[in-house]
Order: structure tokens, then sequence, then C-alpha cells
């Protein structure tokens, strides 16, 4: 039996939601999976075709507090993932007001929704490395007392609603936990560096593309399976204190040239590459190495798949979209 009998999931049709609905439904099936979902959302629902008929899905915008009120009321429940968000961080800068509006009001909506109907639910709040911005060298790798130093808009909503997050559980006890997750393999996340190159890969392997567009590949990051990931959202909830924050990431340490170089190790044909000056942002982080201790001492998790796995995994899945694409073609 698990702890938790009534889940929700804000986000659960974008990338990351939805594996973590799958995780819940394909692991723990007494738990009724409920997920938000938009209106006028861009977010392909296909992300979530394999397990629709096990959701409850309900239409309410984060932005919106009295549909948000309304979806607690129904939902009821004891456990809430927070992990919708603008996360695209090279879009914070061109749409940086939308991107701030979108990611704060909409945590302070649902914190206080929870708050004002006087409901107890055990909250994940979803956040990211990008919190830490840039990161002077003698603080890698990065604790969860590194100084927050954002970088872009983006990260700059994502401390405010760790903030926030801190905030409500210190003045009105509730019981939310923040992560931050750094960087994971997400095949369904097309903007992430790892699955624009896979793609880019595919295609140029279906004679579909000539060459391969790339930003900054300096910056080093450590990785993890996207699944390994939702994993570890599922237990941080279950085993983790409200009121703390824990880094989650992987053990591999790799600069993102070197990703690209494994990518073409794989690839059918050979694969031209350059770098494309749109794709590079205004700032950068380049160290992205975290000290996860914290987390792993409290949880005694690990991830399951291998670095090799993964990118297979998002190989194998860019390769099928391509298929697809060209079929409906």
């Amino acid at each position: 039996m698990t702890t938790f009998s009534r889940v929700l999931i804000t986000g659960i049709a974008g990338s990351g939601g939805s594996y973590l609905a799958e995780h819940i439904v394909n692991n723990y099936p007494d738990v009724n999976v409920s997920g938000i979902s938009r209106w006028h959302s861009t977010t392909s629902s296909s992300n979530l075709d394999a397990i629709k008929d096990r959701l409850d899905m309900h239409e309410c915008d984060l932005t919106d507090l009295s549909s948000v009120i309304s979806t607690l009321k129904s939902v009821q429940p004891d456990a809430i993932f927070h992990i919708a968000s603008h996360a695209n961080v090279r879009a914070s800068f061109t749409t940086p007001l939308s991107v701030l509006h979108n990611n704060i009001m909409g945590t302070a909506h649902l914190f206080e929704a929870v708050r004002l109907l006087g409901i107890t639910p055990s909250i994940l709040h979803c956040s990211t490395s990008e919190v830490y911005g840039k990161v002077d060298p003698r603080n890698v790798p990065i604790t969860e007392e590194c100084p927050i130093n954002a970088a872009s808009p983006y990260s700059v909503s994502k401390v405010t609603q760790d903030l926030l997050s801190y905030t409500y559980f210190l003045s009105y006890g509730m019981k939310i936990i923040r992560t931050r997750m750094f960087a994971y393999i997400n095949p369904r996340r097309t903007d992430l560096f790892a699955t624009s190159f896979a793609l880019q890969v595919a295609r140029i392997e279906a004679g579909l593309q000539k060459e391969l567009l790339h930003g900054n590949l300096d910056s080093t990051r450590t990785l993890i399976d996207v699944r390994d990931a939702m994993t570890a959202y599922w237990i941080a909830l279950e085993k983790c204190s409200p009121g703390e924050a824990y880094n989650i990431g992987g053990s591999t340490v790799i600069t993102v040239g070197e990703f690209l170089e494994t990518l073409k190790g794989l690839a059918r044909c050979p694969i031209p590459s350059r770098v494309d000056q749109a794709l590079l942002r205004p700032a950068d982080i380049t160290l992205q190495i975290p000290d996860t201790r914290k987390f792993l001492d409290q949880t005694d998790w690990k991830p399951k798949y291998t670095f090799e796995e993964s990118v297979a995994f998002l190989l194998d899945h860019c390769r099928e979209k391509v298929r697809h694409e060209l079929a409906c073609h």
C-alpha cells in the first residue's frame, strides 16, 4: 500500500508530468490520479495517450484562482505534484513577463487555494537547478546551501516559487517539499539540448535535414533518465521532510559537446553540425553538477537506467517520431 490515495498533478500533459503520471498509474494502481490541463494549452495531449483512460482530467488554469479552488474542491487530493511551469529558459528572455506571471502567480494561486480550503495535502514543488544560476566554481558540486544567483527570467520565477513554498510552509504549516532537479534526458521535451540534438540526428538520417544546429557546447551537466527523475519525485513526497529543499540529479558528468559527439557516434550516417547564433542564450549557466547526498541519505533512491540506456531510449523515441512524420506525408 502506498501512502497516498488521491494524487493531483499540475502540468500533467507536459513532458515531465506525463512521465510522472505513467509512473504512478503503472506502479500504484490503487491511487486515483487527477491532472490539471488548460483549455488553451499548446501542450500535446498525445503525451497521455497510453494512460488517458486511467486519469481524471480537470480543465483548470492556475492563473485563475477560482478554477483552482473549484478543482481542488472536486479532487480533494492528499498529494499534489506541482510541476506545471513555462520551462523554456531561452524563450523566457523573449517573453519574460509572461513566464514570470504564469510561474509565480500560478504557484501562489495553488498554495492560496489549498490554504483557503483548509485541506492538508502533501505537496511536492518540482523546481530546478536553474535557481542556482551562475555558480562560483568554488561551490561545485552544488549543495542546497549554494547561494541563489538567478541568470534568466525563468530562473527568477523558479526562485520565487521556491521562496513561496518555504513561506507557506513556515507561515501556514503547509506540507511543502522542494526538489531542485538537475538536467535529465526527456524525449518528450524538444527544447532540451539532448532531445533537440537527437531529433535532428533522426531527421538527418531520414534525409529531412542537412545539418545539425546547436548553441553553446561548453556547458557542463549531469544527466539522468526522465523515468528515474519521476520515480525520484514520488519517493521524495513519501520520504522527504516538509520545509526542506533537495537536489536531485545524476552522476554522469558530461559537456553538451560531449553529448553531441555521443549521438553522432550512434548515428547511421555522418552528422554535420554548426553553431546557430539564435540558439545562444543572452546569459548561460555552465556548471550544473549537484551534490545529492541530502536526498540520497533520506530516501535511498538509486537510478535504474544507465546513461547508455537513456541515450538509446531518447534516440529510439526521436527516430519513431520522424518515422511518423514521414508516414504522415
